[in-house]
């Protein structure tokens, strides 16, 4: 049977809900990774996609905006628990998150961000759309519950997944 962006979609879905995820841009000499649990897969524009917030403040998003590629790496289970809360914690612009996380960032297959190394997962993805997010669009339940004051608001990223395993 043919590997498609399909398969294991239910099962890595969930472990992305309930765990978390790696979401890493940047290229082999400079990549950054941090946690997320908003995402999805779907199939737009006759393209499967991963769609991914990621905040304006985020380090991650600058290198996001200069490659417009990015992995998602979700590993099953909470064997990576620690190395996910520190990535979601903590700034690529204060530590290697590479070094303090206890991760390894390996190649990727098709694109030039790495993956994280002992993930169960992968989507490979090349950014075909992207939205700031409009708060007046937001409902008013959603607000409260997820943009409260002073928090920054999302930037949506659509990427083909161009690999997946």
């Amino acid at each position: 049977m043919k590997d498609t962006f399909t398969n294991r979609i239910e099962e890595g879905m969930d472990n992305l809900f309930k765990h978390g995820a790696f979401f890493t841009a940047g290229d082999e000499d400079k990549a950054n990774t941090m946690t997320v649990s908003w995402g999805s897969v779907g199939f737009m524009w006759k393209k499967p996609v991963f769609m991914a917030l990621i905040r304006q403040t985020r380090y991650t998003k600058e290198l996001l905006d200069k490659g417009n590629e990015f992995t998602i790496s979700i590993p099953y289970g909470n064997e990576m628990k620690k190395a996910l809360g520190i990535c979601g914690s903590k700034s690529g612009r204060d530590i290697d998150k590479e070094e303090v996380a206890d991760i390894e960032f390996i190649n990727a297959k098709k694109v030039s961000t790495p993956v994280v190394a002992g993930c169960n997962k992968y989507y490979e993805c090349k950014v075909v759309f992207k939205q700031d997010m409009d708060l007046d669009n937001v409902f008013e339940e959603v607000k409260a519950k997820c943009y409260q004051d002073g928090e920054t608001k999302h930037t949506l990223y659509f990427g083909e997944i161009v690999e997946q395993y």
